[in-house]
């Protein structure tokens, strides 16, 4: 669900920055009267997408948050499992680098 939502959002600041374009197209192209107007609702359609970027910003922090902590409260109560997972990634790791 959080997957949606983010793609969702990534459609929404596309489209506002594509309308935000075409406003500036517009705006160069029409008199000075008509040209502060769309201006200003490019103005209005950037503040839009900066405040969901701001959002999503947020939604990401938390969630990098939360997995940190997760992972941290794990690795507390499951030490000895967590040497031998981080032993096994380094086994691997070496094995990889080796083969070039």
């Amino acid at each position: 669900m959080e997957a949606v939502t983010r793609d969702k959002l990534v459609e929404d600041v596309k489209d506002v920055l594509n309308d935000v374009e075409q406003l500036m197209r517009q705006a160069a192209s029409a008199g000075e009267g008509q040209a502060v107007e769309l201006r200003d609702r490019a103005a209005s359609a950037l503040a839009r997408a900066q405040s969901k970027l701001d959002g999503l910003h947020r939604d990401v922090r938390r969630a990098t948050r939360e997995a940190a902590q997760a992972t941290d409260h794990w690795v507390h109560q499951n030490p000895w499992s967590s040497m031998g997972m981080a032993a096994g990634i380094g086994i691997l790791v070496g094995v990889l680098v080796g083969r070039r």
